[in-house]
């Protein structure tokens, strides 16, 4: 009705009102359908094609107020109107459709991108798995839906997922099918394969959607599950890898290790033995059995810490300290370091860090410890710090023999020994992993900048506690 409304007000307005030629009145009538086609379809368009037709010819055509026509010429011109009409009006029909048709095909893309983006981010296969029915309800706007996997099974149900209850039995006959199925009860079979092989299937209730969708998703499952049992694999095989490359270096490391102390215990005991009641002597080589025994007991309580760290199995206790006093009291722990180098700190006095303030002096004594090992006697040590943002980045600089750039990156590998230097210092090569790990333990990072024969410079980053600056 509101159609031939529309058509009956162009013919009052240009008959009573706009007394304009014939061609501006096809012209208008022609808009008229096009409007039509587009929004109502071809039924609709043709229909008011026709009454277009007469009305022009009745009301705009002479002699008017007759259907007659005189002049053939305007029968030239009816004909040509109505054909224009008609096929105008399929034309915007099919553009009509052809819209739609790429609106429905934006809008399933639109569904395989965040079913994508739910599905590839999860790594772990039990995680995975438990979340795909979810996942594909949500994205999809279905009632319910299920996940059936061949091996083991297995069944995941989403919520509301209840409402789907098949056999086992059916569910693993379902799943050899090819192409996705639905039955008269609204419930759609989409089989999960991986080539040829059937993986398993998926079931949903309520769902809208094109089959070759649902193919798309069932093969977006498919890969997400082989993608995620890929990843564990190499993860696993990985993990072995690290895990007998360290039981190699540890049993290497610690067989070198622990073998020279042994040796030096044991000859001084030896000794001790065969000389008897020489006091003096036996003072010196209880001297060394001791010292010796302190170099093992470091050993075996570094190993355990790397290993404690690892497992995050060290609760710190972080809270706000006094980086000064932090420094001068992991400076009296390695008094040794201050008697071979002259020391310079210029720090805040009233500088805070958020810290635990046992695990911050054991950083930055092992800092402290490798830059006198690896410098000459009588070279400055310097520790410093300064603002960067909400952090303060602590600095210890020697002017020792420098890392060759190729090994500045391998250092804070566990029992990493630099090789650049001909006389290799006594230690376990634990030190700066300990202390990198106990940096990244309270949010900061541990890097270097050296260079060849000028020296290295230290720096970890920790949280501010906005006081003293």
């Amino acid at each position: 009705m509101l159609a031939f409304a529309a058509l009956a007000g162009i013919v009052v307005v240009y008959r009573h009102w706009l007394h304009v030629n014939p061609t501006t009145v096809a012209l208008t009538l022609l808009l008229l359908i096009l409007l039509l086609a587009a929004e109502w379809g071809l039924r609709y368009a043709v229909v008011v094609s026709v009454a277009a037709t007469a009305c022009y010819n009745f009301f705009f055509l002479p002699p008017i107020g007759t259907f007659t026509i005189s002049d053939p010429q305007n029968w030239l011109t009816l004909f040509a109107f109505l054909s224009t009409a008609i096929i105008a009006s399929r034309l915007s029909h099919r553009a009509r459709n052809q819209a739609n048709e790429a609106r429905s095909r934006q809008q399933e893309l639109e569904i395989l991108f965040r079913l994508s983006r739910e599905l590839l981010h999860t790594e772990s296969v039990a995680a995975l798995v438990s979340s795909i029915p979810t996942a594909v309800v949500s994205v999809i706007g279905a009632i319910s839906g299920m996940l059936y996997l061949i091996d083991g099974d297995r069944l995941y149900r989403s919520a509301g997922g209840e409402a789907l209850n098949p056999e086992t039995s059916e569910l693993r006959q379902y799943a050899l099918t090819v192409s996705a199925v639905s039955d008269q009860a609204g419930e759609i079979r989409v089989p999960l394969r991986t080539g040829v092989r059937p993986k398993g299937l998926l079931l949903l209730r309520g769902a809208s959607i094109s089959a070759n969708t649902l193919e798309a998703i069932g093969g977006l499952i498919s890969i997400s599950i082989d993608r995620a049992q890929a990843l564990e694999n190499v993860a696993r095989g990985e993990a072995a890898k690290e895990s007998e490359r360290l039981r190699t270096v540890m049993i290497d490391s610690i067989t070198h290790e622990l073998r020279t102390p042994l040796t030096s215990i044991k000859g001084a005991a030896t000794s001790l033995l065969a000389l008897g009641a020489e006091q003096e002597s036996s003072r010196e080589l209880l001297t060394i059995i001791d010292e010796e025994c302190d170099r093992l007991n470091n050993l075996v309580s570094e190993a355990v810490e790397m290993v404690q760290l690892d497992a995050q199995q060290i609760h710190m206790h972080i809270g706000p300290v006094n980086l000064l006093q932090m420094i001068e009291q992991a400076r009296e722990a390695c008094s040794w370091v201050e008697e071979q180098h002259p020391m310079r700190i210029d720090v805040p006095a009233a500088l805070q860090i958020d810290a635990d303030p046992g695990f911050l002096k054991k950083v930055v004594c092992n800092l402290l410890e490798n830059a006198a090992k690896y410098s000459q006697p009588g070279t400055p040590i310097r520790i410093s710090a300064e603002y960067r943002g909400d952090s303060v980045a602590v600095s210890v600089a020697d002017r020792g023999a420098g890392i060759d750039p190729a090994e500045q990156a391998l250092i804070f590998e566990r029992f990493y020994r630099s090789r650049s230097h001909g006389e290799r210092p006594a230690g376990t090569g634990m030190g700066l992993a300990i202390s990198r790990s106990i940096i990244e333990a309270h949010g900061g990072e541990l890097d270097v900048t050296s260079q060849i024969n000028q020296g290295s410079v230290f720096t970890f980053t920790l949280p501010s506690t906005g006081n003293g600056g």
